[in-house]
């Protein structure tokens, strides 16, 4: 990965959450942030915001179609952009939403205790690697950036796996940040944000932030 994005900048937190359905509070800041970015960019546009432009060209050093496989952060600004808005799914699916649109980097929302071992990789999707994104059934992450535990790919730029998604049920968030653009100051305020908004809207506590 490093070899094809040198400038990458990670970062993961953890923290003990409480999930539930989303507050009108928090899609309050959703709207206003969605505003903001259709002030910013037009669908023609959307592709030089750089974290979506650091994204992409990633993708492609890969040897990915960012197109045909377009990463999370530009399938949400697209959404915003086109008018058409975001479906409400829970607290912590909304918040991490809420981080990609403001920073415009792909975030994984992920149930902590459903990834395996004792350590997370990323690296590159090889052939034939087994892959069910949510709400898209099997993806070919071939070439693809993907974190991968102990038991194999679990999430990606694109799509997050269904095995390690989280649900009502979920008391223990991993959150991944993906800066392919190597903006640390862009990087360390979506943590802050994140911070910010699993405290007040997701009861979070013991937050623990590692960078990569």
């Amino acid at each position: 990965m490093r070899a094809i994005c040198p400038q990458f900048q990670g970062a993961a937190l953890c923290a003990n959450v409480v999930n539930a359905p989303a507050p009108p509070a928090l899609w309050d800041e959703i709207n206003t942030c969605c505003l903001r970015l259709r002030e910013a960019y037009t669908p023609d546009t959307l592709k030089e915001r750089p974290g979506i432009a650091a994204t992409r060209a990633a993708y492609k050093a890969a040897g990915k179609d960012p197109s045909r496989y377009r990463p999370s952060c530009e399938q949400l600004a697209r959404r915003v952009v086109q008018g058409k808005g975001l479906y409400s799914i829970d607290t912590l699916v909304d918040l991490g939403n809420l981080v990609s649109i403001s920073s415009g980097y792909s975030i994984s929302m992920l149930d902590a205790d459903k990834v395996a071992g004792p350590a997370i990789e990323l690296g590159i999707g090889r052939d034939e690697e087994p892959y069910e994104g949510i709400g898209r059934g099997t993806i070919n992450i071939a070439h693809l950036p993907i974190y991968r535990d102990s038991l194999g790919p679990f999430a990606s730029g694109t799509s997050d796996s269904v095995r390690t998604c989280v649900g009502p049920d979920t008391r223990h968030l991993l959150m991944l940040i993906n800066a392919y653009d190597g903006d640390l100051a862009g990087r360390d305020n979506a943590v802050a944000l994140s911070t910010n908004l699993l405290t007040r809207y997701a009861s979070a506590s013991q937050i623990c932030v590692s960078y990569y």
